[in-house]
């Protein structure tokens, strides 16, 4: 469902790539806002551009159907934040996180909440120890002794113990990572090692720390 809706908010102006000589790059750039471009053999080059005032190359005059509407999007936006509204602003309990339509709260809500209906809430884990970092980096340990973490961006799996550690002040873990490189203009794929740094941040909250560790303690949930 969130990806139905975030479609609908996309630019209604697509990119569109299309390989042209090189003497013609100044021309489609009078025409089109080219975002950029790639050298190729035989005086070629690969262009990536946006039509925004309705002109079209002959070779791609092809009507594309769009399916965007942002007004449908910014509806749904907004009808959302009111309905997450009540729960994290809700003096019956204390909320440790919340994404787009998900809440860790301290105890169990209300069951006219919880249903498998569209718009309710269905409960996923009840964790006895859990901490929330940053947005979508959080973890916690279930009532069965299980760990779940999620990181986003990061492939390999993160322990309960290394975001635990997270919660110390200027604390950081380097992961290493596989990541695909694509090159047009050398036709190949190549692989790289990258480092992923994790780190708390302050994006959309406020740190607190005492006695050098963010938040106070370990967050008990239960």
């Amino acid at each position: 469902m969130n990806s139905l809706y975030g479609r609908f908010g996309m630019d209604p102006n697509f990119e569109n790539n299309l390989i042209i000589e090189e003497l013609d790059l100044d021309s489609y750039m009078d025409k089109f806002v080219v975002l950029e471009y790639t050298g190729l053999c035989n005086n070629k080059l690969l262009i990536c551009y946006k039509n925004t005032e309705g002109n079209i190359p002959n070779s791609m005059s092809k009507e594309r159907t769009k399916n965007v509407s942002v007004p449908i999007a910014s509806a749904i936006t907004a009808y959302a934040r009111i309905f997450m509204s009540q729960f994290k602003n809700n003096p019956e309990f204390l909320l440790y996180y919340s994404d787009t339509d998900s809440i860790y709260v301290d105890r169990e809500l209300d069951p006219k909440w919880l249903s498998n209906k569209l718009g309710h809430f269905k409960l996923e884990n009840i964790f006895t120890k859990a901490v929330f970092l940053a947005p979508k980096v959080y973890g916690g340990i279930t009532e069965s002794g299980e760990e779940i973490t999620k990181v986003k961006g990061l492939k390999n799996k993160v322990s309960f113990e290394d975001l635990e550690s997270l919660l110390a002040e200027k604390k950081s873990i380097e992961f290493s990572q596989e990541k695909w490189f694509k090159s047009i203009k050398k036709s190949n794929i190549s692989v790289v090692q990258q480092i992923y740094t994790l780190t708390v941040t302050d994006n959309k909250r406020q740190l607190v720390y005492k006695n050098k560790k963010l938040g106070g303690q370990l967050l008990k949930v239960g």
